[in-house]
């Protein structure tokens, strides 16, 4: 690890996905833009997710490291996207893997046993089972509906979600949700949903994630099944 890196504290207690609302970062250039608004919408947030595709590996780095802080002291878990090196130099909570992003095994034995863990598996319920088996904490299904971050993105359907219920991992829709929509995919058995422009990009982002949190209130309590 890289001396300036923080060190993973041993004692520190393993980070657990609750069922909610998961925040995807915008791209953003300005690093103090971007913790103003992460920190805004932040207590509602069951996760996060730095994702970042518009800046360069050094500014990537610093972004995810004051995430990680802000995210520490809210104590909501915190993963980094495409990139488990930069999630183990900022002590991350963890990662998530892209269809190109590198071995699953391999991240688990760069971030250890008690990292969290997510895969996109797009529409094809064969790459979750393969997933969960690898030791994946959560498997992410979509796109559920219209996404302006990935209009070409592969479409899924809320069958998908309850096919996946004896994986025993969370399961975790993205793309297009809405607070509107987003209770159908909670029943179908989505632990999680996952929002970028619908939070961010909402004329009252706090409203925005607040009304996502809401859509579980009613859909049971307590912790994704565990990784």
């Amino acid at each position: 690890m890289n001396p300036s890196s923080p060190r993973r504290d041993q004692q520190r207690p393993r980070a657990c996905l609750a069922r909610g609302l998961y925040l995807i970062t915008p791209d953003e250039r300005d690093t103090t833009r971007l913790l103003a608004r992460v920190s805004e919408v932040l207590p509602w947030a069951a996760c996060l997710q730095y994702r970042n595709k518009a800046v360069g590996a050094g500014l990537r780095g610093e972004q995810a490291l004051a995430l990680r802080a802000l995210c520490r002291a809210a104590q909501v878990p915190m993963l980094v996207n495409d990139d488990a090196a930069l999630a183990a130099r900022v002590d991350a909570d963890g990662a998530h893997l892209g269809e190109h992003d590198g071995d699953l095994r391999a991240a688990r034995a760069l971030l250890g046993p008690d990292a969290l863990l997510g895969v996109s598996c797009y529409d094809d319920l064969g790459r979750a089972r393969d997933a969960a088996a690898a030791g994946a904490s959560y498997v992410a299904f979509g796109a559920f509906f219209p996404s302006p971050t990935k209009p070409r993105a592969r479409r899924a359907w809320p069958g998908l979600l309850r096919q996946a219920a004896d994986l025993g991992v969370a399961r975790v829709a993205i793309g297009g949700i809405t607070p509107d929509n987003a209770p159908a995919l909670v029943a179908a058995g989505a632990d999680l949903v996952a929002v970028i422009s619908g939070v961010f990009d909402a004329p009252d982002p706090p409203a925005a994630a607040r009304a996502y949190a809401a859509c579980f209130d009613h859909a049971g309590t307590g912790r994704a099944p565990p990784a």
